[in-house]
C-alpha cells in the first residue's frame, strides 16, 4: 500500500473509538437481553464485529500491526430464529461427503448386491462392478443412508465433513413441490437446530485433566 492510501493516525483513532463504543453498546444489550434469541444482542454483536475489523484493517494499513481478537464471521452463526413457534411441519436436511479410498472394495460390495438381486441377469450383476460410478448407484440404492454412514468402511469410503439442519414450517410441503430443486432455498432463519462433523475440530485443544482426544467433533448450534 502506498503513503497516500495508507488511513492516517486520526482515521485509527475514530476506529479505536468506534470499537469502545461499539463495546459498550453490546454490553448493554446483553443487560437487557429480553430471552436467549433477543435480536437487539444479535445486532449488536454484528456491529461490534463490523467495528472490529475494520479497526483491524486500519491498524494493519496504517502501523503493520494487528489485534489478537478474532471475531467470527455471520456465516459462522445462525442468524435469530424466526419461524414459527409451534412448527406444523419439519425438513431434515442432511449432508455428508465421502472420499472413495478403496474402489475395489466398493466394487466388490456392489457387485455381491447386484448378484443377488439379479442372478438371473448376469449383465446387470456384471455392471454394477464395473465402474465407481455404477457401484454407487448400486449401493446408495440398496442402503439407507445411516447405513451406509455406519458401514462405510466396508464400502470402501472414508468419512469426510457432514452437517444435519432441521428446519421448521408453517405448513408441510405438497407432494413433489421442491423435488427439482430440493436444497436451493434454505431460510438461516428457520433453522431449529444444526449438527456440525468436521476433521477441523479435531485440532482443538484440551485441558490436561480433559480428554486425550476425540475421533470425531460434534458441534451442536441449538436454536
Amino acid at each position: 500500500m502506498s503513503d497516500a492510501a495508507q488511513p492516517t493516525a486520526a482515521e485509527v483513532r475514530a476506529a479505536a473509538e468506534a470499537v469502545k463504543a461499539a463495546l459498550d453498546a453490546h454490553l448493554a444489550a446483553v443487560e437487557r437481553r429480553s430471552g436467549e434469541d433477543d435480536p437487539a444482542v444479535y445486532e449488536a454483536f454484528n456491529e461490534l464485529a463490523a467495528a472490529a475489523e475494520e479497526y483491524d484493517e486500519l491498524l494493519y494499513d496504517r502501523y503493520d500491526e494487528v489485534t489478537p481478537f478474532e471475531i467470527p464471521g455471520n456465516e459462522d452463526s445462525l442468524p435469530p430464529y424466526a419461524g414459527p413457534e409451534e412448527p406444523n411441519a419439519l425438513s431434515v436436511l442432511i449432508r455428508r461427503d465421502y472420499a472413495v479410498v478403496e474402489p475395489q472394495r466398493l466394487l466388490a460390495q456392489a457387485g455381491r448386491v447386484a448378484d443377488l438381486e439379479a442372478e438371473s441377469d448376469a449383465e446387470t450383476a456384471n455392471g454394477a462392478g464395473s465402474s465407481v460410478h455404477a457401484a454407487l448407484g448400486v449401493l446408495f440404492g440398496e442402503f439407507e443412508p445411516d447405513e451406509i454412514a455406519s458401514r462405510h468402511k466396508e464400502f470402501g469410503l472414508e468419512e469426510g465433513d457432514s452437517t444435519l439442519w432441521v428446519t421448521a414450517s408453517d405448513d408441510p410441503t405438497d407432494p413433489g413441490e421442491w423435488l427439482e430443486a430440493p436444497f436451493e432455498q434454505v431460510d438461516p432463519q428457520r433453522v431449529v437446530c444444526r449438527f456440525d462433523v468436521s476433521a477441523v475440530f479435531d485440532d482443538d485443544e484440551f485441558d490436561d485433566d480433559g480428554p486425550a482426544g476425540l475421533d470425531e467433533s460434534l458441534e451442536e448450534a441449538d436454536r
